[in-house]
């Protein structure tokens, strides 16, 4: 059995997401990262590109989402599932 580095919780409509490997400072990935699932990342990401920094802009993820990540003090990403 292999080291846990990620864990999904869920409590009816709302999901928590913990993944472990967040590094201090300003590298890349901090000590938190928070994931943000949404309906529209597109159209959010529209909404806040002027207001925040984006780390990444709108992508398709090998795990199905379709995603966008911005820094605060940490790291937040907003996904939404992909349609097929």
């Amino acid at each position: 059995m292999g080291e846990l580095v990620w864990a999904k919780l869920i409590f009816g409509n709302s999901e928590l997401m913990l993944n472990a490997g967040g590094k201090p400072s300003t590298a890349q990935r901090r000590e938190v990262d928070l994931y943000i699932t949404t309906n529209d990342a597109d159209e959010l990401s529209r909404r806040l590109k002027d207001r925040v920094r984006v780390v990444e802009g709108v992508h398709d993820t090998f795990y199905g989402m379709r995603e966008f990540i911005l820094r605060d003090l940490n790291r937040v990403t907003f996904g939404q599932p992909i349609q097929t």
